[in-house]
């Protein structure tokens, strides 16, 4: 007789281990039909596990009744606190911080959210806490994917635009300054070598960083080449208009 169970997992893999083990039985002994696959989901919103259907010869035989084992009751698990939402905050503040403590929550990060207002009206965000390495993510590309979600969350349905920056423990004012350090060595090695210098791709709001550190650089122009993702600053050397042209060498006449 042909009997089956399902299971879920993170994974199909993980699913058919999870049936093979409560079964007792090999990969060999058991047919598998994947009801759902395992979806990741964006930045973990919208994940959902998969589903497999194991199918298994059962034996006519009743099976032998199993001896009352004794199980202790496992200890709870400590919920995940979400810090609670400062007092008196207004319905901008508000918006910005329950999207944020949600995404945190489902991200696993638990994350102190500080804000602060702009002078042009936005709101300043830092989160900080443990696990920030993924919050910020490679380059800061996972930070501004969190960046561009608050926005588009908190200003949909709005009339007026309000501008939200987030960062995490200081992260972008790191990059700020290691960006310009960077775009000064390579202004100086094309004033050097009296060539272009490409940089690697960056995203707009880097590239911005340095444009902006060069504008007043003497001797240097830059440029934006490439199409995003692959978009990168070159900083190409200007000659003064200070400086003489190289001599050359005088020309012989030939009979």
């Amino acid at each position: 007789m042909i009997k089956s169970i399902e299971k879920s997992g993170k994974t199909e893999d993980a699913a058919i281990a999870a049936a093979l083990e409560e079964l007792g039985l090999s990969r060999d002994d058991v047919q598998v039909e994947i009801l759902e696959r395992a979806k990741s989901g964006f930045l973990g919103i919208g994940a959902s596990p998969a589903v497999v259907k194991v199918s298994y010869e059962a034996s006519d035989e009743p099976a032998p009744k199993a001896a009352p084992v004794e199980t202790k009751e496992a200890a709870p698990q400590p919920k995940k606190e979400i810090p609670a939402p400062p007092e008196n905050m207004d319905a901008n503040h508000t918006a910005v911080y329950e999207f944020l403590s949600g995404l945190m929550e489902h991200m696993g990060v638990p994350a102190v959210i500080t804000m602060t207002d702009k002078e042009d009206g936005g709101i300043n965000v830092d989160l900080s806490g443990k696990g920030m390495g993924a919050v910020i993510g490679r380059r800061g590309e996972t930070l501004d994917a969190i960046q561009h979600l608050t926005n588009y969350a908190v200003n949909r349905g709005r009339d007026d635009r309000l501008h939200i920056s987030v960062d995490a423990e200081a992260y972008r004012a790191k990059r700020e300054e290691a960006l310009i350090r960077l775009a000064e060595k390579m202004a100086a090695k094309a004033i050097k070598y009296k060539r272009s210098m490409a940089l690697e791709p960056m995203n707009s709001y880097e590239r911005h960083v340095i444009h902006a550190a060069l504008q007043d650089y003497e001797g240097v122009t830059t440029s934006s080449i490439g199409t995003e993702p692959n978009r990168r600053v070159v900083v190409s050397y200007e000659k003064p208009a200070h400086e003489e042209p190289e001599s050359k060498p005088p020309s012989r006449e030939w009979a």
